[in-house]
């Protein structure tokens, strides 16, 4: 573990070291090995650092067979001489805070609840552990948020320490071991000892502050998101700002917010309906109207529309439908560079109204269903909308 400068300090920000490789991956990507590193490699849970090797960007790192591979932007010219490598600090001091933190709340869950985590995983702007239960508790959430923010606030230290396998025994660990050589434990003194190989601070009081953003139940098992460190300043950050644009546009004050929405909702819902009932007295209009200018001989009733749903089609034809049994309805839209076709009859008739629908989306490479007395489909505008309704009617001739 020499050259992994990050276990000796994980502060470090800056190093020289010696290149050693330097090549492609059989995915053409420019990698760098060194003989000693500061950059953290994807592991654990904690994803890789970023940063620079002589000013040229640090894309990826990766452990490979115990080889630190750095994946850079492009090849360093002149890898005879030594070479300088900048972390990024912030990048790499927020790991260090949402991976401590994620150590002290699920050590919370445990000692609390017996709740143990069996997932990890740290995002960009948020992370996660999975809980072995079934069911979390607003009041379980919130008490081991104040245990884990206790912890903070004693600002216990956070020691490492390489131990064998036959010193395990003298630890009460939370969890088992994967590794049996080499193995790594991070402790908070009468409180937490679990095995990691992460990068995490020297006392607990860096993580600053804990918070249980929401929950959710996974398979089985409750998902906990949380955010620790400066992460809980930005997220309290962009709430409030967004609280108080909304506090501006609903016009009402913070604590009356919820209630404030609640009448919007309810506003939005009447107002809905009330469209809703509007949009079904115009169609019924509109059929009684289709209805007085159709060819009473035949009573065959069709139109070509612009922009029209086929939804809005299907219950168009269904009132034509509904007030006159005797009436076959043949409806197109042409809406941009799609045809729309619905197509229906009475019980009075017996014409297959699914083979003309078929026979005329055929011609637009179209696909479509339905029964006998009522189909619907549609297809690529090869042909103007007036063409296909003459298709139809010729159909059904």
């Amino acid at each position: 573990m020499e050259e992994k400068l990050y276990y000796k300090d994980a502060y470090i920000k800056s190093f020289t070291a010696r290149v050693v490789d330097q090549g492609k991956d059989n995915d053409g990507k420019y990698y760098l090995v060194l003989d000693h590193t500061a950059f953290y490699p994807t592991g654990g849970g904690q994803p890789h650092d970023l940063g620079t090797i002589e000013n040229i960007k640090v894309l990826n790192v990766e452990d490979i067979e115990g080889e630190v591979r750095h994946y850079l932007e492009s090849e360093v010219p002149d890898v005879n001489s030594p070479v300088q490598g900048i972390i990024d600090w912030e990048r790499r001091f927020d790991h260090m805070q949402q991976h401590a933190g994620q150590h002290i709340l699920t050590a919370a869950f445990e000692q609390l609840f017996g709740y143990k985590t069996i997932g990890f995983h740290l995002g960009n702007e948020t992370l996660t552990i999975d809980l072995d239960t079934s069911e979390l508790l607003e009041s379980e959430a919130l008490k081991a948020e104040d245990l884990a923010n206790q912890i903070i606030i004693e600002n216990r230290p956070i020691e490492t320490k390489w131990v064998t396998e036959e010193e395990l025994t003298t630890y009460d660990l939370r969890k088992e071991t994967k590794v049996k050589e080499d193995i790594r434990l991070v402790i908070i003194p009468d409180y937490d000892y679990n095995g990691c190989g992460g990068t995490h601070p020297k006392a607990a009081g860096e993580v600053q502050a804990i918070k249980i953003i929401d929950w959710e139940r996974q398979k089985k098992k409750v998902r906990v998101q949380f955010v620790c460190g400066n992460r809980v300043l930005k997220q309290f950050s962009q709430k409030n700002k967004v609280l108080i644009q909304l506090t501006k546009l609903l016009n009402a004050p913070e604590k009356g917010m919820e209630e404030a929405v609640m009448r919007l909702l309810e506003i939005r819902k009447a107002m809905e309906k009330e469209l809703e009932t509007s949009r079904e007295n115009l169609l019924y209009y509109e059929a009684k109207s289709l209805l007085e200018q159709g060819n009473s001989e035949n009573q065959i009733i069709s139109g070509v529309f612009q922009n029209r749903s086929i939804q809005e089609l299907q219950k168009l034809a269904k009132i034509v439908l509904n007030e006159n049994k005797e009436t076959i309805v043949l409806f197109v839209s042409q809406n941009e560079n799609k045809l729309q076709l619905v197509c229906g009859r009475g019980p009075e008739e017996n014409i297959s109204m699914k083979k003309i629908v078929e026979n005329a989306l055929s011609t637009i490479n179209g696909k479509g269903g339905g029964s006998d007395s009522f189909a619907q489909g549609g297809g690529e505008a090869v042909i103007s909308a007036e063409q296909m309704l003459k298709q139809l009617l010729e159909n059904l001739r």
